[in-house]
């Protein structure tokens, strides 16, 4: 695996529009198969997490991140999940895989297919998992990791985004340090397409 840190983006950064057919469309009451940043206008904070299936980086974290989107959707945060990586090259993270995974492991919030990659480019995502958390303006109050553990050593508890995302409720602004997530690189397309 290789690891690789998330990019620094400016905090502040416009969350980029987006419409990614959703592996579990029944996740939610949006009605069709895809999924939009503008369905979720009412989300007083979105969670954006690029990620996919295979990654031990997202596989020691996804526990943790189906239990804070459950805990954390009555206060309005909306989780969205988005697998990025090259299905050709790495099959375990084909749509239909992408739809096992949801059932699997109770995805209550989307998890959109973003097939070109250019949802990922937009927003400057590197790795698996990186994050992104969007206040109500939809501007970027947080892009860090999830905790700081790592596969293999104790279990994920989420307390990086758990206390961004408190903070952001409470007062509006995250404080603090906010350290690069680490993870497997985007499985990013060899021809460009």
């Amino acid at each position: 695996m290789a690891r690789t840190y998330s990019e620094t983006i400016a905090l502040g950064s416009r969350a980029a529009p987006f419409s990614l057919p959703a592996a579990n469309p029944d996740c939610d009451d949006k009605g069709d198969e895809n999924r939009s940043l503008a369905d979720y206008a009412d989300a007083q904070v979105i969670v954006i997490v690029f990620m996919c299936n295979h990654c031990p980086f997202v596989v020691h974290v996804r526990s943790e991140l189906v239990r804070m989107a459950n805990e954390y959707l009555e206060a309005g945060v909306q989780f969205i999940g988005i697998n990025s990586n090259d299905a050709v090259r790495y099959p375990d993270d084909s749509f239909p895989r992408m739809r096992e995974d949801a059932e699997t492991y109770g995805f209550l919030f989307p998890y959109l297919y973003d097939e070109s990659q250019a949802v990922a480019r937009a927003y400057g995502a590197v790795c698996t998992p990186d994050v992104f958390v969007y206040d109500s303006n939809r501007e970027l109050r947080y892009h860090g990791r999830i905790d700081e553990t790592r596969p293999g050593g104790e279990p994920s508890h989420g307390r990086e985004l758990r206390s961004a995302l408190d903070q952001l409720i409470s007062t509006g602004i995250v404080e603090g340090e906010q350290i690069p997530s680490i993870g497997c690189n985007i499985k990013w397309k060899q021809d460009g397409s």
